[in-house]
Order: C-alpha cells, then structure tokens, then sequence
C-alpha cells in the first residue's frame, strides 16, 4: 500500500472517479465533493486532484492539507484554480495541457472551412429550397495567425499547415522554437500587430492570464483585414467582446467562430446570438466522447509517476499562469 494519499474534488460516484479508485488499486484515495466531506482522511492528502470541484473547494482543501506535495487540475486553463497561497507556495501544480488540443484544433480547422466555404449560405438557401450558385474560398494559400503558441497552438499549426496553409504565430518568447515546429514565422508580443494585419484567420489558443487578458483588443481588431475571421477556443476574455461585436456589426470583419466567453454561460438575448456572422459554441469544443476518460486516463499515469518518484509532466509556471 503507498504511504501517499491522493485527494480528489469530485463526487466519489463519478464514473470517472470510480474508474481511479480500480486503476490505482493500493493507493488511498480519497473523494470530496465539498468542504463538510474534507474528513481528517481526506486532510492526510499529500496530492489532490481538482476534477470538478469549485475553486474555494480546492482553496479549502488546500488550506486543510499541510501535507501537500502536489496539485493537479483537469483543465489547461487555470484562472479557476490558481489562488493567492498556492502561486506563492512551493507546492507544485500540473495541468490537462494536450489532453484537449487535437480536438480544439480540429475545431478551429472546421471553423475555417465554415467560413472558406461559406456553409451558413449553403444551410440557408437549402433550407428554403434556393438553388444559387456563388463563389467559396480555398483554405490552402490563405495565412493563419496563432495567438498563443502553446500546445493547443502547435496543434493548429500541424494541422493548418497540413491544409496548405501558411502559419504565423504569436508568443511570448519567439526565439524560442520546439522541434517540429511548423510555424512559418513567430512573432512576439509587441510584433502583434503586425502579424494581425497579415490574416485571414486568427486563431486565439491562448490562456488567461493578466497579460493576455483583453490583449486582442480595439486596436488589434482594427488591424485586421475586412475578410479576417476571428477564432476563439483559449479563454474568452482575451478577446474583448464588446469591440469584437462592433467589428462584426459594422462589417469590419467578415466573421468570428467562438467557443469561449467572458460569461459563460452566454446570457440569453447576447448578441452573439443573432449575428449571421458568427459561429457560437456553448464551450463545448474539446467535449469529445471520451474526454471525461482521457483526463482521468492522463492523471492515473500522472500519479503513477508521482508514486513511483518520476518527474510530472506539465508543470505550470505559477507566476505566468501557464
């Protein structure tokens, strides 16, 4: 039996949690689903899992674990668990990076063609018996641009490239190239502008973070090409919605594909709704048929190598956010 104790935030009759406790038979493993289940068991944890649990949970139960020797979260995404006392201990925390990354890109291709291919037009006249023939887009020698070249970026990338497209990416440390990169060109923060203006697609993969919060803002709409189509699936406040819905109305822009928002869910009567340009999913994009299974899959081998004394894979900066 390990001497470890992992804690999991969720409700212990989860399918998914039910699948741990068979996958790691031998460890103890302990589930709570709010602060009254956090029992002196529960206390002993030296890992905890943030699985669906809410962020003053998780505050809570790190709070109550002075054991602590690890965090885990589900998401890519972090402004829903990263706090205060845990980005200036010295616990470390690893994420769900690459879990979700094929199925956002593919996303983001199909979003493309959506717009490439003008299918709205095509479901429109179909639905009321129109028969009109009129002029698409190709996707190969057009130019994507990548905001945030992280996993889910490069994961854009392989496949836009794939397509015959032309990549352009944005990120942090530009000079900074992993093998296999396929990126055409990488630009840094401050040369974001300029790549904007070179688009036909945006693609925004990138997280929330106080430096990417409203970074594609009225400025960098304005750069924009009039045909540009805007893509987000990174975190919805890295885009600022209100001079993104003034773009669409005044036809700056030729349209915008969404999976993310500032407020989710999206508030009934938002105009996103409405617009004819727009292509709205209710954040639901990485939501394949097995992604509940591929997360916890993703952990029990994370916890293995935490059992077993090996390096965590996707250990986050806590201060970048990332």
């Amino acid at each position: 039996m390990s001497e470890e104790t992992i804690l999991i935030l969720a409700d212990a009759k989860d399918p998914q949690v039910q699948f741990l406790f068979k996958r790691l038979q031998g460890v103890k493993i302990v589930a709570a689903n709010s602060a009254g289940e956090l029992t002196e068991e529960a206390k002993e944890a030296t890992a905890i899992f943030q699985w669906s649990g809410s962020k003053e949970l998780l505050q809570q139960a790190f709070a109550a674990c002075p054991k602590l020797k690890w965090i885990h979260s589900r998401s890519a995404g972090l402004e829903q668990t990263l706090f205060p006392e845990l980005r200036d201990s010295t616990v470390p925390l690893t994420n769900g990076t690459g879990v979700f990354s094929p199925a956002l890109a593919e996303f983001v291709l199909g979003a493309i063609f959506y717009f490439a291919k003008d299918f709205r037009r095509l479901i429109r006249n179909q639905i009321t018996g129109r028969w009109e023939q009129f002029d698409v887009d190709t996707a190969a020698g057009s130019t994507v641009g990548i905001v945030g070249y992280g996993d889910i970026g490069r994961a854009v990338a392989a496949r836009a490239k794939a397509m015959g497209m032309n990549v352009l990416a944005l990120k942090r440390h530009p000079d900074k190239r992993k093998e296999g990169d396929v990126a055409d060109e990488i630009f840094g923060p401050n040369q974001r502008i300029e790549m904007i203006s070179k688009c036909d697609y945006i693609a925004v993969t990138a997280p929330l973070t106080p430096e990417t919060r409203g970074l594609i803002g009225e400025t960098e709409i304005a750069a924009m090409k009039h045909s540009a189509v805007v893509i987000n699936v990174g975190r919805g406040a890295v885009l600022d919605e209100k001079a993104l819905i003034r773009a669409l109305r005044n036809g700056k822009i030729r349209g915008a594909a969404l999976d993310v928002f500032e407020e989710e869910p999206l508030p009934a009567g938002h105009p996103f709704y409405a617009m004819q340009n727009v292509l709205l999913s209710p954040h639901s994009t990485d939501h394949t048929r097995d992604w509940l299974n591929n997360s916890m899959e993703f952990f029990a081998e994370q916890c293995e190598r935490f059992l077993d004394g090996k390096p965590l894979l996707n250990i986050v900066d806590k201060q970048l956010g990332y």
